[in-house]
């Protein structure tokens, strides 16, 4: 089992290494070029043409050439270049379903909420493998807390191997692999990113509006539009759902003041990273954690934590 973890782990990692990656466009001083309007840095390699003429006046002032692009309703998977593995497998299937079904449903951000969606379904036997554990590993907290602090003061070689010995015990007598809880971070990494990718590379989709946001532009300038209150509540959204998504997926001992706080302290990098990120990114943010939320509260209540038949 261990092996098959690490063999996922070093797949993962040879993948991100050969990651085409979203390019920044940038100006005659190598600074990466925004869109004042919305605040999203513009990519340079684009997968498709934009359909916003202010967005395309951007493109042609830097000089980028649009001619080869296909239209965006026309993209297919093999569209443009070979650009590796990354592009082939995640960010161009992904950018053509999103497309795809944006064109069916006549909004791309209902696209994103929908592609999020199956995205999680589809992740859902190793999601609740993860949310079991993580309710176990709260179960036994307490008696690994004892262990610790039976131990505490004994840095001999013979104490440390008792007292390592005496919480595998506890890890066996409540089914807990401390391991698997890492499993759906290194799934959802390249996930996130794709979404980053796939948002900010298809133009179509960051010029799209949904429920008075527009995709592609950054919550630090939404709030400042007419339609601010979108953009506040998102943000909200994000705060909130980050926090409670953290809180209940929290397995470390709750009593250390470092362990309270991270909660918080991770909501809050989250929501400072979203005020710069695109609008589109913060809906499949908070989409994905709602579903998290809700996974839990059932994983919680299952027969397998609180042992009924």
């Amino acid at each position: 089992m261990k092996k098959n973890k690490i063999k996922l782990v070093i797949i993962l990692v040879l993948l991100l290494l050969t990651t085409g990656c979203a390019k920044a466009l940038t100006d005659s001083n190598n600074k990466a070029v925004k869109n004042e309007k919305t605040g999203q840095t513009l990519m340079s390699n684009i997968l498709c043409k934009p359909t916003n003429p202010d967005t395309t006046k951007i493109y042609e002032e830097y000089k980028v050439d649009l001619s080869k692009l296909p239209e965006c309703s026309k993209f297919k998977v093999t569209s443009g270049k070979y650009e590796g593995l990354w592009n082939t497998f995640f960010v161009k299937p992904l950018a053509f379903v999103l497309l795809k079904l944006g064109q069916l449903v006549n909004n791309y951000g209902l696209s994103v909420i929908i592609i999020s969606l199956l995205i999680r379904f589809v992740a859902y036997p190793i999601t609740k493998k993860t949310a079991l554990q993580s309710e176990l590993m709260k179960k036994a907290q307490p008696e690994l807390n004892r262990i610790q602090k039976k131990y505490e003061n004994k840095k001999d070689t013979d104490s440390m191997m008792k007292q390592n010995q005496e919480m595998m015990a506890v890890y066996q007598k409540y089914k807990i692999n401390p391991m698997s809880g890492c499993l759906f971070a290194f799934i959802q990494l390249p996930i996130f990113i794709a979404f980053f990718e796939a948002v900010q590379r298809t133009p179509v989709i960051f010029e799209d509006k949904f429920l008075g946001l527009q995709l592609g532009t950054t919550p630090s300038v939404g709030i400042t539009s007419p339609t601010l209150y979108a953009y506040l509540l998102l943000m909200i959204l994000i705060a909130g759902t980050t926090f409670f998504s953290f809180k209940m997926n929290s397995t470390g001992n709750m009593e250390d003041p470092t362990m309270k706080m991270m909660p918080t302290m991770m909501s809050i990098m989250i929501v400072v990273t979203a005020l710069f990120m695109p609008t589109g990114l913060g809906i499949y943010w908070v989409t994905s954690n709602i579903f998290t939320i809700i996974q839990n509260t059932l994983v919680k209540r299952s027969k397998e934590i609180n042992g009924k038949a």
